[in-house]
């Protein structure tokens, strides 16, 4: 098949099949997003239905809402409600295709995805209370929820479909190995991702070639990259340029690129007034030229990459080194690097993974053959920059994937906290440091890069992908015994204790995030009891909630405090828990567990 460029869309352009698959031969390639007549504090009811009887008016029939959008955790589905109303009162409402989505809930003005099974079907039924009686064409999971296994959410969507509640379903916010996940399960008709002139990550991830595989509606929010950006598009010179030519705004022309970048696009255009939904509905059918989508596509990185092999030019090889913050990359890149390989990492040089990129054409375009980048490429979109500049010099990427799991990750990174500032940090400095200090992170944010991964496929333009497992180097030290306070606060504790050894340091810990110690100390003093060696007590009283800090079990901090100021290595430490908590630290550190019956801890 012939690699096609973004801006190549001749046969698109010829096909007859440029609007098969949902929303169908005839609808307008845009939609009206809703959510802003809502959740904007100046949110007007009245100027609200106006813009939707303009949009309708103006020909456009996509209308994309949730029940999440509304003046907070009290105003669900305000948003639905106002969209049935306004479609009725314009006797719209018969050919209206509603999106709406699911799977997210608002706390305290936060949005917060819930993914369970049982949210999402009572979050369709509230969405069908809500558009009283209209039809909901396209129900989306409006995000993946880190605490639902993605396949769990994806099967509610599939029981929605099977019990007859919606007509289709779909994905939202999303990267192309999760909605390959969802496939698996049920048939996706519609997926709701960023993208626009100022964010074309979904073009280089490889999630609109996707959808045009599948012929899947890919409804691209933000088209104009956001309410801040959207301001800046109008001194955006080459736009500019191409608004002059057709008569036409700045806005109009970003939205007629993105309808032409693809038959699946349909850009979700969010408006409050009257004359934005129709000049919306104007974009639609402004037709750029080839030349114009190319200046384009080249002006705002929007070209494909390409997967297709290819034959290699040179002698010589780019390396990928990629995983998650603290998965051991380094080390890797320092071995090639010893080799004569060109190290290339942004750590290092600072900038942006781009700005690596760039480094990295420069140095094949001046002669070096061999080089190695250890960044943390997330995803697709990311790495293909360094597979573009080494194809255009015919030199061969391989990719090294360490593949390191989280919890070996998270140990590495406390490491560095230890190695850096000699101690572990409270919250505020976590996030001062993050700021500043490349690979100082935040536990949320560390699991974030985790659930962001897309792991490497040949398919992305690799010539080979190595998945290497994490191996820890052997460190020295002695034994240590690392207890869980809720381990030795019921008194029996000394079967545990007496198994370990007796003389080595021993570290009793605890949360609290009231900051009490009462059942640490306890534990301590039962600890001191029966053992020789040196005990300390540590306490995390750090908040409830997503982790703000590095020391709330089984966040590893907390012992690996202790083993740096002991001497000791934790792969010979021995932890005494009663809590699958406690068995999780043990792995991570790699340390033996030893278990205290729950009945015996109580």
């Amino acid at each position: 098949m012939r690699h096609r460029d973004a801006w190549d869309h001749r046969d698109v352009d010829a096909t007859p099949t440029l609007e098969r698959g949902w929303p169908g031969p005839g609808t307008m390639r845009i939609a009206l997003g809703c959510m802003r007549m809502s959740t904007d504090a100046d949110a007007d009811d009245a100027a609200a239905v106006a813009t939707i009887e303009s949009a309708a008016a103006a020909g456009i029939t996509v209308f994309d809402t949730a029940h999440a959008y509304g003046p907070g955790e009290q105003g669900m589905g305000h948003n639905e409600r106002l969209l049935a109303r306004a479609l009725r009162g314009c006797d719209a409402h018969g050919g209206a295709r509603i999106v709406t989505k699911g799977g997210m809930s608002r706390r305290e003005a936060g949005w917060v995805p819930d993914g369970r099974a049982r949210a999402i079907l009572a979050g369709c039924e509230a969405s069908l209370a809500a558009l009283d009686g209209l039809d909901i064409d396209v129900y989306l999971l409006h995000a993946p929820d880190p605490r639902t296994p993605w396949t769990t959410s994806v099967r509610a969507l599939r029981r929605l479909l099977d019990e007859g509640m919606v007509r289709r379903v779909g994905v939202s916010n999303v990267n192309r190995a999760q909605l390959d996940q969802a496939l698996d399960i049920v048939g996706v008709s519609a997926i709701q991702v960023a993208l626009s002139v100022v964010d074309t990550r979904a073009v280089r991830g490889g999630l609109v070639e996707r959808c045009e595989e599948r012929d899947i509606a890919f409804m691209a929010h933000s088209p104009l990259g956001g309410v801040r950006r959207a301001r800046t598009l109008a001194r955006q010179s080459t736009l500019l340029a191409v608004a002059a030519e057709h008569g036409a705004t700045v806005h109009e022309v970003a939205l007629a690129w993105l309808v032409q970048l693809s038959r699946t696009i349909v850009p979700v255009v969010g408006a409050r007034r009257p004359a934005t939904a129709r000049s919306a509905a104007r974009a639609a059918s402004l037709v750029l030229s080839a030349a114009e989508q190319q200046t384009l596509a080249r002006t705002f990185d929007a070209a494909r990459p390409t997967a297709a092999p290819h034959r290699t030019a040179v002698e010589g090889e780019v390396i990928v080194v990629m995983g998650i913050p603290g998965a051991g990359k380094e080390r890797i890149a320092l071995e090639y690097a010893a080799r004569g390989h060109a190290r290339l990492n942004r750590d290092a040089s600072g900038g942006s993974l781009r700005d690596i990129a760039a480094a990295l054409d420069e140095a094949l375009g001046a002669g070096c053959r061999h080089a190695v980048l250890d960044n943390t490429y997330l995803t697709r979109a990311s790495r293909s920059h360094v597979i573009d500049a080494a194809r255009r010099h015919g030199v061969p990427v391989r990719c090294i994937w360490m593949d390191t799991p989280l919890a070996q990750a998270q140990v590495n990174v406390v490491l560095r906290f230890l190695d850096r500032i000699g101690r572990l940090p409270e919250p505020g400095e976590i996030r001062t440091l993050s700021r500043f200090e490349p690979g100082l992170l935040s536990p949320a944010s560390h699991m974030r890069t985790q659930r962001e991964l897309e792991p490497p496929s040949m398919d992305e333009g690799f010539d080979s992908v190595e998945r290497r497992a994490f191996a820890r180097a052997s460190a020295d030290g002695g034994a240590g015994v690392i207890v869980a306070a809720a381990a030795a606060a019921g008194g029996h504790v000394a079967d545990a204790l007496r198994a370990c050894d007796p003389a080595a340091p021993h570290l009793v810990f605890d949360w609290s995030p009231d900051g009490a110690r009462a059942q640490l100390d306890i534990a301590a003093s039962r600890v001191t009891a029966v053992v020789s060696g040196a005990v300390e007590a540590s306490l995390c009283a750090h908040a409830p909630g997503p982790p703000v800090c590095w020391c709330r079990p089984p966040l590893p901090g907390l012992p690996l405090a202790f083993a740096r100021r002991h001497g000791v290595d934790v792969a010979r430490c021995a932890v005494i828990g009663a809590a699958a908590a406690h068995r999780t630290l043990a792995g991570a550190l790699d340390a033996r567990y030893v278990p205290v019956p729950v009945a015996a801890a109580s």
